[in-house]
This record gives C-alpha cells, sequence and structure tokens, in this order.
C-alpha cells in the first residue's frame, strides 16, 4: 500500500510511519524541516506552493491512503480575557483546516489513481457535544477540520475515495504531554485499524483510535 502521512517526523505521525513500514507498507512523510532520508518530503501545509512542491515531489502514481495528521494546538492554558490574540486564530486555522484542504486538493489526482482513503485526524475537542470550555482556537479549528472531512467524505464518494475524521486519543507526545493517558505506539496501532476498515460505505465516519464513534 502507498501511503503519505503530513507531520510525519515526530508523534502520532512517526507512530504511524513506523507502523506501517513495520508491516510492509511503503511510507513517504512530510515535515517542514524534514531529516534526510529517501521518504521524506519537505511540505509547510500552510503554504500553497510548498503544497504543490510536495505533490510534485511525490509524483504521479497511485496514493492508496493520505494521512493528514500535521496540527498544532498554540492556546493551551490562555486566558479568556487577555489571550487568543487574531493571529493565533490565523495560524491555527491556516494549519489544521487550510492545510488540511490544501494537502487532499493537491493529491487528489494520486488518489483518484488508487481509489484511495483520506484519513484527517481531528480531536474529539472539535465535538460540539464536549464543550467545556477554554482551549477556543484548538477546538474551532478542530471542528472545522471535522466539517471539512464530512464534506469531503460527499463530494468524494462518487469517485470511490472514502473519507474518515479520527480522534487519536489523548497521546503522550509533545503536544498531548507527559499526563496523557495513550502512549505514541497504542494509539497508531488503533489507528491503522481504523485506516484498514474505513471504506465507502463507512466514509465519513467520525470515531476515536478504538473505533468508538464520537458524536458531532
Amino acid at each position: 500500500m502507498e501511503v503519505l502521512i503530513s507531520g510525519a517526523q515526530r508523534g502520532v505521525g512517526r507512530g504511524l510511519a513506523d507502523a506501517l513500514a513495520a508491516r510492509g507498507d511503503r511510507v513517504t512523510g512530510t515535515s517542514r524541516r524534514p531529516e534526510p532520508g529517501p521518504r521524506m518530503l519537505e511540505l509547510d501545509v500552510t503554504d500553497a506552493g510548498s503544497v504543490r512542491a510536495m505533490a510534485a515531489g511525490f509524483g504521479d502514481g497511485p496514493l492508496d491512503l493520505l494521512v493528514c495528521n500535521a496540527g498544532i494546538y498554540p492556546d493551551k492554558g490562555q486566558r479568556l480575557d487577555t489571550g487568543f490574540p487574531a493571529g493565533l486564530w490565523a495560524e491555527t486555522f491556516a494549519v489544521n483546516v487550510t492545510g488540511v484542504f490544501l494537502t487532499v486538493q493537491a493529491l487528489l489526482p494520486n488518489l483518484r489513481r488508487a481509489r484511495g482513503r483520506v484519513a484527517i485526524l481531528a480531536s474529539a475537542m472539535g465535538s460540539d457535544t464536549r464543550a467545556p470550555g477554554g482551549s477556543y482556537i484548538y477546538r474551532a479549528s478542530k471542528a472545522a477540520a471535522l466539517n471539512l472531512g464530512r464534506n469531503l467524505s460527499a463530494d468524494l464518494k462518487a469517485e470511490g475515495i472514502a473519507v474518515g475524521i479520527y480522534h487519536p486519543g489523548w497521546v503522550r507526545t509533545d503536544m498531548g504531554g507527559p499526563a496523557a493517558d495513550v502512549t505514541v505506539a497504542a494509539s497508531a496501532a488503533g489507528l491503522l485499524a481504523r485506516f484498514d476498515a474505513l471504506s465507502l460505505a463507512t466514509t465519513g465516519v467520525f470515531e476515536d483510535y478504538l473505533g468508538r464513534a464520537i458524536p458531532f
């Protein structure tokens, strides 16, 4: 299987890349500052030119699975009365929403050749039913990523391309922090099972790494 993962140099993206490669899949990763390697492409998802260059670097071959994993959470711990500046909103949406769209758009020809699948890593924090307050920018961006994935699933179903939206769990990464309750390996293993199960019959699904449905 030919796979491309954005944001694959560390965290969940790296865990997914390692797990896929270990089972024999051909994996291309992306990073803003990639380490040297034959299957790592430079990609800044906020830069349309960089996205186009990444797609050109990948080539015109079929793509069986695109994992949109690149994301940021810069507003953790900000105060309602003094935080959440406008620039942080723009930066976060550029990565977590626009970046996902541009990546999918640029690789559509490859996905069409394979009748491939798209996996968007969102978050349960983007669910309208889970709103305890705080993290306004991140929550809003992940809600938008969920909405984007659901609409892509509707448009691409007729072309044989399935789209799933997934919550990786609260994972022990730089973003999740050391108190998180899920290891990278466990999250990656669960997500791979979800990706393997994704089909046109389940396109538009929103679920966590264990396969539990998350309310929109």
